[in-house]
């Protein structure tokens, strides 16, 4: 090893040979050529982000084949052709996703396993439209195991995992997904889970409103028959309650996305690791010292800006809502309005499940390089069709990563053009996705097996006791004990010993 050699109270350092080599390689490299540099740059980058996505992405987005599914004619090993999938040959990869994601789903699978001799879900005919992922399939499985039969489409055009499609579609389920579609092909998705003849859904598991908006628009009559709706997301919440307050709501809807295990798992301690991981995994950037503002101070909001705080980001948070503002004080983060800071920030983040939150005016004053994305369930919150116009060039970098070019060189990387980042450009915690999936079971089977009269036509959030049921679940993973009510101390609270544990009112 090399040493630091002392001459009248200086030191000098002896230049290994290795590092004298090391810059004239260095000096050697930077007089190639570089007039190519860019794009095979760019190509390389594309290529290793692909790679690097995660196991089940190499499947996904290998495929050559540019053929659109709804052109192919495909079966799977029983001889149906009843699903539409990208190949059905991926069935195996996708059903070592499946299994690999049951291990981390303690809850469904415990779910699974007590309900299946009472298959409290017969003659239950499940229309669905969430994402479609390991997870998700591990739900669809264990509906089917209740007796639920389920026809399934996919919420966004870019979450799909092809391989876990084609291992649903090969096990018999009608999948009508894959990754990439188009507007086109995801309306026609929806209509051939729904509009097939010889079966009719009497319930409705949803992620954002728009199978319930599709059946709503083109088939009323259906609501004759259905029992009830069970929606996990804010924008699709928010369908149903604009449904109720105009009379309009046809049937009881359940409300889990404000379930409280939905809201601070899925919505908090999930997105406040996923977005990380999202960020990461398409721009491969450095957080310590960036910028960044996070329009909403929600649960998704929370947990966006707690990882982000301490992975060394200057947070800033813009918010409506004064309660959550404060919060947001008191937990750190400066309160600002958008258009303060849009030209300073390094990303910015959206996560309100509103409409137009960043504007083009916003989009035209963001600094060079700036980095566009959001959180949120809709594709709604960053108006990108106003990108769309012929002055602005679109340059493709890697899967899911745009450059919006300005006429005088200023770029914009925008992610997944707008839609949900953690779902279209990385993965989400399968535990996390166990407690969202057994409440959305949970709620199926409250609306499926309820007396009539019970749930009026109306939005009603999952039961408390229900919400208790889901967490302990999921508490023997964790090898935790949880301390029980004496008669006395119970009778003092006024509780039973068994739950509910706290009021509809309490704010955990």
């Amino acid at each position: 090893m090399e040493k630091w050699d002392s001459n009248e109270g200086t030191s000098a350092f002896h230049v290994p040979e290795w590092m004298i080599q090391f810059a004239d390689q260095k000096q050697e490299f930077n007089k190639r050529p570089t007039k190519i540099g860019r794009r095979s740059l760019s190509r390389s980058i594309s290529q290793s982000s692909t790679d690097s996505y995660s196991s089940a992405a190499s499947y996904t987005d290998s495929s050559d084949d540019e053929t659109s599914p709804r052109d192919k004619q495909q079966k799977n090993s029983k001889g149906s052709g009843d699903f539409c999938v990208k190949n059905i040959k991926q069935a195996e990869f996708g059903r070592r996703e499946i299994e690999i994601a049951e291990q981390e789903m303690p809850a469904l699978m415990a779910l699974r396993k007590r309900a299946q001799g009472e298959k409290p879900l017969a003659g239950a005919k499940i229309v669905g439209c969430t994402h479609i992922t390991a997870q998700t399939a591990v739900l669809m499985e264990t509906l089917g195991a209740l007796g639920a039969q389920c026809r399934w489409a996919a919420c966004n055009i870019y979450s799909t995992l092809n391989e876990v499609a084609a291992a649903l579609a090969e096990s018999g389920f009608p999948v009508f997904a894959w990754k990439g579609e188009s507007e086109d092909d995801f309306w026609w998705c929806i209509d051939r889970c729904v509009n097939v003849e010889g079966w009719q859904p009497n319930m409705i598991l949803d992620d954002g409103g728009d199978l319930t908006h599709w059946i709503y628009k083109k088939y009323p009559n259906m609501f004759k028959k259905i029992k009830g709706i069970v929606e996990e997301s804010v924008t699709g919440v928010h369908r149903l309650y604009q449904l109720s307050k105009a009379g309009k709501l046809c049937v009881p809807a359940m409300n889990v996305n404000d379930s409280v295990t939905k809201q601070k798992f899925d919505n908090l301690y999930c997105c406040r690791e996923s977005i990380l991981d999202g960020l990461k995994r398409t721009t491969d950037m450095m957080f310590g010292g960036k910028q960044v503002v996070v329009c909403g101070y929600g649960e998704v909001g929370k947990g966006c800006c707690a990882a982000l705080k301490a992975m060394g980001s200057i947070v800033y948070v813009t918010e409506i809502d004064p309660i959550c503002a404060l919060q947001a004080c008191m937990d750190g983060f400066r309160l600002v309005k958008l258009n303060e800071v849009i030209r300073q920030v390094d990303i910015v983040i959206t996560c309100t499940g509103n409409k137009n939150v960043v504007t083009r005016e916003h989009l035209d004053r963001m600094k060079n390089s700036c980095i566009v994305c959001n959180m949120g369930h809709s594709n709604t919150e960053i108006d990108v069709a106003s990108l769309r116009t012929p002055e602005l060039t679109w340059e493709r970098v890697r899967s899911q990563v745009d450059h919006v070019i300005w006429p005088d060189g200023k770029r914009i990387v925008l992610l997944a053009e707008g839609r949900l980042l953690n779902l279209s450009c990385s993965t989400v915690p399968t535990f996390v996705l166990s407690i969202t999936a057994t409440t959305q079971a949970l709620a199926l089977i409250e609306l499926y097996n309820a007396p009539e009269g019970r749930y009026k036509q109306d939005v009603y959030l999952l039961p408390k006791k229900m919400d208790e049921y889901v967490a302990s679940l999921h508490l023997p993973t964790f090898d935790a004990h949880l301390t029980e009510l004496t008669d006395e101390q119970a009778k003092y609270l006024g509780l039973n010993k068994n739950g509910p544990f706290k009021p509809n009112y309490y704010r955990y």
